[in-house]
């Protein structure tokens, strides 16, 4: 069914009002793609800075590390202390308590992170080297919270004029 309206057109009775639906349906798609798009770039935000935090405490402990490793070798180079006795791999460092108390900060403050980097250093006997001088090295490194926290370690073995650097990454936080 079709009318004529004054300027001539033709206009069908049965389509008025389909306009609205349409315009809402179209305005709906957009509105649901925006907030898919929202959502992705927050996601991507936080994304962004959790690996930002994560880099942070692992450079500030790659740095404790390095400068512990440094301390540790002048020290040992002239060092004519007796062996520990106990043998097989150091364990204070799992202690939240030992590692607490015994560790060092090589640097008063990190820039961006919420607490300076920290080092223990724990000397270890080797059972197959009974020459060779070794130590366990063990750094924590934050970001800007307490949970971006990354722990990096360094196993020393010095024998004669020789260095061994053996370095490994603690994948989770030991207490």
């Amino acid at each position: 069914m079709s009318n004529v309206d004054r300027s001539g057109y033709t206009v069908c009775v049965n389509q008025r009002g389909v306009v609205l639906p349409i315009v809402l349906l179209i305005s709906a798609m957009i509105l649901t793609s925006f907030a898919a798009w929202f959502e992705t770039s927050l996601a991507s935000a936080r994304g962004a800075m959790n690996v930002r935090d994560y880099l942070q405490a692992f450079h500030a402990a790659d740095s404790a590390l390095t400068l512990c490793a440094r301390t540790t070798l002048a020290t040992a180079a002239g060092a004519t202390d007796p062996l520990p006795v106990t043998v097989g791999e150091p364990t204070q460092w799992k202690a939240k308590g030992s590692f607490e108390t015994n560790a060092v900060q090589p640097v008063a403050q990190w820039p961006g992170s919420l607490r300076a980097p920290q080092c223990l250093v724990e000397p270890w006997r080797l059972p197959s080297r009974p020459d060779a001088r070794a130590f366990l090295l063990t750094a924590r490194g934050y970001g800007r919270s307490k949970e971006s926290q990354v722990w990096l370690q360094l196993e020393l073995v010095i024998a004669g004029e020789t260095v061994e650097r053996h370095w490994r990454r603690v994948v989770a936080r030991p207490f």
